[in-house]
């Protein structure tokens, strides 16, 4: 298996820690990615480190759902408060990075949201960058507005660029977007963690990932040009949906991590 692929715990949100280490043990990856609501759980981080202590897989990264009461207009400091939480399961762990989701906007405009979360957020990301722990923000897709803000791989860079933060780019939720050559080479400096999977044209089964190679996404040509940039990260395989039940997660999490391996391989990374 190739050393930069990584495997998301979303995969397998219905099995324990232990488990999903297992699964990424079994199929060999040496990277992989947590949710924090599964890490904040009474004695869940002292399990997992005991687990980790054995071995790989290395965390990379951890992803955390940051103002959700209701959103960021009506936030009064409790997501700034978990937010350190996080921080401080990151750094237990030997995380590299957290992603975010930002919370949603509530009755806010898009820019006053943008000001709200950058306010909120850089507490955190004081904090963790003292303790060497990257913090950044995903694009995802508008069906996801009620926990988010950033929808396009512009505005997610427009959004990190206003709160300091690092950028951790979905492919599912951009592959189809205008000038990405151009996003790649202006987001590199604040790149840390690049996610993979796939579409099938027609797919209205959300969230209608698919497994890398199965569908329509040009992958291969596209992680080219990510690692043409000089992106040094993982590429970290989020599997969720319809699709993926019906294979059954494990069998197309291996399919993934072996597709995207041989990807990474015959493109020099």
């Amino acid at each position: 298996m190739h050393p930069r692929v990584s495997l998301h715990q979303v995969c397998f949100i219905g099995e324990s820690n232990t488990a999903f280490i297992d699964i990424c043990r079994k199929i060999g990856v040496r990277n992989a990615v947590m949710v924090s609501p599964k890490l904040l759980a009474p004695d869940a981080l002292g399990g997992v480190r005991s687990i980790l202590a054995h071995g790989e897989p290395r965390i990379e990264a951890l992803n955390h759902v940051f103002a959700t009461f209701p959103d960021l207009s009506s936030d009064s400091g409790q997501a700034s408060s978990t937010f350190l939480d996080v921080i401080d399961a990151a750094e237990s762990l030997g995380a590299r990075s957290i992603y975010l989701l930002t919370g949603g906007r509530g009755p806010l405009a898009w820019e006053e949201a943008a000001d709200r979360f950058a306010a909120l957020v850089a507490p955190g990301v004081a904090a963790a960058r003292q303790r060497g722990i990257a913090v950044l923000i995903e694009n995802a897709s508008a069906l996801y507005a009620d926990i988010h803000i950033a929808h396009s791989l512009a505005d997610t860079i427009a959004l990190a660029e206003r709160a300091d933060t690092g950028v951790c780019i979905d492919l599912f939720a951009c592959w189809a977007e205008a000038s990405l050559k151009e996003h790649f080479r202006r987001v590199v400096p604040r790149l840390e963690l690049v996610q993979v999977s796939d579409y099938v044209l027609g797919d209205r089964a959300l969230p209608a990932r698919a497994v890398p190679g199965d569908g329509v996404v040009p992958l291969e040509r596209i992680l080219g040009d990510i690692l043409h940039t000089g992106y040094e990260g993982v590429f970290d395989i989020e599997l969720i949906g319809p699709r993926i039940e019906a294979e059954g997660n494990v069998a197309a999490a291996t399919r993934a991590a072996e597709r995207v391996s041989g990807m990474l391989t015959k493109l020099g990374a």
